[in-house]
């Protein structure tokens, strides 16, 4: 199999062993914190972006059921403006039977994916290149984010960055690796996401554990071109 197949083997995987189901449902009290905490955090950098909302053109690498689309619409953008692309079938029917119809959903390798050049003011992954075990694959999806953006645009980028010695179907994805897969961008990063088994175990303690920094695993990094 080339990774795509073996992404999607992974992805079956770990739905058979149940890694899916609510433990992400929002109704969930340390998934919505982790929730709430990354959007302050993107909504302060979306504030400080100039222009209306409502002109801008964002593009999202795995987007899944379409839950970051539908924020990006409570934001203001507009439908129209939006693609979502996905490579499991599955969570693209998912998507497709939340989102407007005016969004544009595509399927498939994300690296070969029709978007025009300099046609897009964000392009959104979030825990996507965790996913991504090949470093050619890697570096092929983001040589194609980049090329999306108009000069001014920026990735907006979610990821964990270190391993999960549990599961050997994702690893972490250091500031140093993105710097490498985006070395002309400009980037402000911040930790955040506290470590998620510990917010599972310790939900009511997310705010006092969430203040060491050590204890972040993830990073919302805003790359701008």
């Amino acid at each position: 199999m080339n990774e795509l197949e073996q992404i999607a083997e992974r992805y079956s995987r770990r739905q058979a062993r149940g890694d899916g189901g609510d433990r992400y449902s929002l109704l969930r009290p340390e998934v919505w914190q982790m929730w709430q905490e990354r959007q302050r955090a993107l909504l302060k950098l979306l504030a400080q972006r100039p222009g209306r909302p409502a002109d801008w053109l964002a593009t999202e690498v795995g987007c899944g059921a379409g839950g970051n689309l539908l924020d990006l619409l409570r934001v203001g953008l507009q439908p129209a403006h939006l693609t979502g692309i996905e490579l499991l079938p599955e969570r693209l029917a998912a998507a497709r039977a939340t989102l407007p119809e005016k969004v544009r959903l595509l399927t498939g390798d994300a690296s070969t994916a029709d978007i025009a050049p300099a046609s897009q003011d964000l392009v959104l992954q979030f825990t996507v290149f965790s996913s991504i075990l090949d470093d050619a694959l890697q570096q092929r999806l983001a040589e194609a984010m980049w090329r999306w953006l108009k000069p001014g645009g920026a990735i907006v980028w979610y990821d964990f960055t270190v391993n999960n010695p549990r599961n050997p179907d994702v690893r972490g994805v250091p500031l140093a690796r993105v710097q490498q897969l985006f070395p002309q961008g400009r980037f402000t990063t911040r930790r955040v996401t506290l470590a998620p088994p510990l917010a599972r175990a310790l939900p009511a303690a997310y705010g006092l554990f969430n203040l060491i920094p050590w204890l972040r695993t993830h990073r919302l990094i805003w790359i701008l071109r």
